[in-house]
């Protein structure tokens, strides 16, 4: 009987455990955008503060995002969404590539792409909870157009 018993309640934590990782990123996801349109989870990108902002820069012939790292403090933090602020300084198209795959696999790991016209912004909304869930501690960003470019990571001290 406790056999039986220990391998129902293994069988119902395995379920469960599965359930529970299907609910990744539910929460509202990733969701790009400009600041006056730009939504997640229902808050608009404008009544939201900036957490992080980067730059594409030139530096003579080296071509990189700024800064290298960057690092959000969630001890203090209230838990509204995340925003990070992504311009293109440079005179070419850019692409910004924000991911946790480092960190993670599976289809629910953070993993978004914007590319970037010369001058533009725009914005990405995180859920806290999907950030936490599916990133890790360290997300990196790169230019996916441009693989010799140079990235950076953002560190979220939890």
């Amino acid at each position: 009987m406790g056999k039986t018993l220990l391998a129902v309640l293994f069988g119902l934590g395995v379920v469960l455990v599965g359930v529970s990782g299907s609910y990744a990123l539910q929460a509202g996801g990733v969701e790009t955008g400009d600041l006056e349109t730009g939504s997640v989870v229902g808050q608009p990108f404008k009544e939201l503060t900036v957490d992080a902002s980067f730059y594409s820069i030139d530096i003579g012939n080296l071509k990189t995002w700024y800064p290298p790292t960057t690092v959000i403090d969630f001890k203090g933090r209230p838990g509204a969404p995340v925003l990070i602020k992504v311009t293109n300084n440079s005179t070419t198209e850019h692409g910004f590539h924000l991911s946790a795959a480092v960190n993670q696999s599976g289809p629910f790991v953070l993993d978004t792409k914007l590319v970037l016209k010369p001058g533009e912004t725009r914005y990405i909304g995180v859920p806290t909870s999907d950030l936490f869930y599916a990133a890790g501690n360290v997300l990196e960003y790169r230019c996916h157009l441009h693989p010799a470019h140079v990235g950076g990571k953002l560190v979220m001290l939890k």
